[in-house]
């Protein structure tokens, strides 16, 4: 017998005493078109995702919590910032529309002036008084007010006294206006120009209020 027939001979043998089984891989059906799903994957017997290092983990989360408190600092430290720089910019412009309307307004104080006195004297009527009243009511509009009233305590930050009298009285005594020459006029918390007033001392019974402290505008309006 030959090589080859024993060759031949073992194979035959072999091929009767093992069963050659076919395993079919592919992950598309070939007969209905739909994905297989591998067995080990459906029996749960895939392979666990090794475990991460717990230490390098906390050590990552420990510098991202810092980064973020470090981020959320530089915000609130701009947010602040920010606001800051609005309120002064508000304050800014506030004090500089303020500014122009003391100017203007205080070039018209004569005027004013000359209407009270012919009002005083009783010409004011007419056409007169109706353009006399615009004026008014547009300096109004700026935010003039007059002040001064007999009766109120004398403050010198807004009252310019130019004439006092004594009360006589031995007891405690309180300066009050007793006569308004001239009003003074404000706008917003500025003086314009102080009251020009008559005081008097009277009896101190405890009524009278304190003055009330106001700004005073520098300018050319303090010497009307």
């Amino acid at each position: 017998m030959t090589e080859r027939d024993h060759r031949n001979e073992r194979s035959e043998n072999g091929a009767e005493g093992e069963r050659v089984v076919v395993r079919n891989r592919r992950r598309i059906d070939p007969a209905t078109g739909e994905v297989r799903v591998p067995a080990e994957e459906s029996a749960g017997t895939a392979p666990e995702a090794p475990a991460p290092d717990s230490a390098a983990d906390v050590l990552a989360a420990a510098e991202l919590a810092a980064q973020v408190a470090e981020r959320t600092a530089d915000l609130q430290r701009v947010s602040a910032e920010y606001a800051n720089y609005r309120r002064r910019v508000d304050r800014d412009r506030e004090s500089v529309l303020v500014g122009a309307r003391v100017q203007f307004v205080s070039e018209l104080l004569t005027v004013l002036d000359d209407l009270d006195r012919a009002e005083a004297h009783g010409d004011l009527t007419g056409p007169f008084k109706a353009v006399a009243d615009k004026l008014v009511a547009v300096v109004q509009k700026f935010g003039l007010e007059p002040f001064g009233l007999e009766g109120e305590p004398f403050d010198p930050s807004v009252h310019e006294a130019v004439q006092h009298e004594g009360g006589g009285s031995g007891g405690p005594t309180v300066t009050v206006v007793s006569a308004v020459l001239r009003p003074g006029y404000r706008i917003a918390d500025r003086v314009l120009r102080p009251a020009m007033v008559a005081v008097t001392d009277r009896p101190d019974d405890g009524t009278t209020q304190p003055p009330l402290t106001t700004t005073t505008e520098p300018g050319p309006a303090e010497g009307l």
